[in-house]
């Protein structure tokens, strides 16, 4: 283990992601809230920690091995979640505690959108803008970000690369080079959320709110500048323009780049994890529209299909945002919504959840294994789309989704020790290790009155969400610190 370089390279980042304060300075500045002062304070603070991480090794030069990196990626998001926190635990606009404080910053950080804050329409819009931007910094990852410029000071990025990206096909690459791959990454990325902060306030949005909710749409976080979250507007085109940029943001952003590197939309409907994560939204909207009629819920067909079609997207993807109460639909409509989070978006998406193709494929080899009872002589080929999948790499996500159930079997215990009733603890799993951000049951008006203990939990499984599991846990096992 090269800890020198992960010094350096920990504190590089840390340097970077200090001058992220600076456009809530502007913020304040703009609106004349006063309210700048905690922010630079973090400025500093973060700036000199990184400077002293980075300084006493600068000159330090080694090949980052992917052991390394898997280190560096962890280390670095749990530092974050603390220097994050920063400017909401010494700010007097914010009443909150440490636990609090780290437990929002990680739930942006890591897209998550829990809160445990309430009165945030009447916050000054630097804490609200503050919010909203590190769902959008996390979205994509602050570490792929800092990738593009690490080759320039003579530090290798894949590593980080494979640590970050999430889903099973980390080694696909878009441009030969990593660095032009984290650029094109976020040139796409920031395409995207202008677009729609544009149709955000074309909507009917101001500029503020336009901008603030492009952040949390396209990140799939779920932060929103309103008690009400979109609710608030209650606009049919507002939702609408929500509904289809978080199924854009939960959608591959390798096969955006192919689709807008092709100039044609042909891609979308040969990826077969495409097909299988649309298929499942078209599959789950008409239920719970059919379900909201059926149990005559006062809506007409319209709104029914527009409430249907957003919290399905957003529940879907792990976003958490809501355009009405969710949680109060009757029947089994809140818990089909909660579970859907489990197998969430596509791979290589700001999404959560165990992520599209890994359900595919193991709904694919589930088929497989029936024709086999069938047929006992059979040789039958697994394919996904056009290729054939080999063992190995359904055995990797057999193992991925056996870890996953166990983890949320294991924490959904742990919540009910805290004195959660299990709707509730089972919502918080969901909540926090889907990157969901939204429960049902206590917690169905957010997370503020749960214990510091549950706190605490739900923030490290949002960590383990964000980097899907293993990245976490494999700092857990011995081999991973032997020579």
């Amino acid at each position: 283990m090269h800890f020198a370089l992960i010094s350096k390279i920990l504190g590089l980042l840390l340097v970077v992601f200090s001058f992220t304060m600076m456009p809530p300075v502007a913020v304040s500045y703009w609106y004349q809230e006063g309210s700048e002062g905690p922010f630079l304070v973090s400025f500093v603070i973060t700036l000199l920690l990184g400077l002293a991480l980075w300084l006493p090794f600068f000159k330090h030069k080694e090949e980052l091995q992917t052991r390394d990196g898997f280190l560096v990626v962890t280390l670095f998001w749990s530092v974050l979640g603390l220097i994050g926190a920063l400017p909401l635990y010494i700010s007097n606009d914010v009443p909150v505690g440490f636990t609090d404080a780290v437990f929002e910053s990680m739930s942006g950080l890591t897209t998550t959108g829990a809160t445990i804050l309430s009165g945030i329409d009447f916050l000054p819009k630097s804490i609200l803008f503050y919010r909203q931007q590190l769902q959008w910094l996390g979205g994509m990852g602050v570490v792929v970000l800092a990738v593009a410029i690490l080759p320039m000071l003579g530090v290798g990025g894949m590593q980080l690369y494979k640590a970050e990206i999430p889903g099973p096909m980390k080694d696909a690459k878009l441009t030969p080079r990593i660095a032009e791959t984290a650029k094109a990454l976020w040139l796409l990325y920031l395409f995207i959320t202008v677009a729609c902060a544009v149709l955000y306030w074309a909507a009917g949005m101001t500029i503020f709110d336009a901008i603030c909710h492009s952040f949390s749409t396209v990140a799939t976080g779920g932060f929103s500048t309103h008690d009400a979250s979109m609710a608030y507007w209650d606009n049919p085109w507002i939702d609408w323009t929500a509904t289809l940029f978080i199924l854009i943001g939960g959608v591959n952003f390798a096969l955006h780049f192919a689709v807008w590197r092709g100039r044609s939309l042909i891609a979308y409907i040969l990826d077969p994890e495409f097909r299988f994560f649309m298929t499942l939204f078209l599959l789950y909207t008409g239920l719970i529209t059919v379900g909201l009629l059926a149990f005559e819920v006062d809506v007409t067909a319209d709104d029914a299909l527009r409430h249907s079609a957003f919290q399905v997207a957003s529940f879907s993807t792990g976003t958490g945002l809501t355009s009405t109460n969710a949680a109060a639909w009757p029947g089994f409509i809140p818990y089909l919504l909660i579970f859907t989070s489990f197998i969430g978006g596509c791979a290589g998406s700001t999404g959560g959840g165990m992520k599209a193709v890994r359900a595919a494929l193991v709904f694919h080899h589930s088929v497989r294994e029936l024709r086999r009872l069938i047929y006992p002589n059979g040789i039958f080929a697994l394919r996904f789309g056009r290729h054939s999948v080999p063992d190995r790499v359904l055995q990797a996500v057999w193992g991925f989704v056996g870890v996953y159930i166990t983890l949320s079997v294991i924490f959904t215990l742990l919540f009910t020790m805290t004195g959660m009733d299990l709707t509730t603890a089972v919502s918080a799993v969901a909540a926090s290790l889907n990157n969901l951000g939204v429960g049902i049951g206590q917690v169905g008006g957010g997370f503020a009155n749960i214990t510091d203990s549950a706190k605490w939990m739900m923030t490290v499984l949002m960590v383990a969400g964000r980097l899907e599991v293993f990245t976490l846990l494999v700092l857990f096992t011995p081999m991973f610190w032997r020579q």
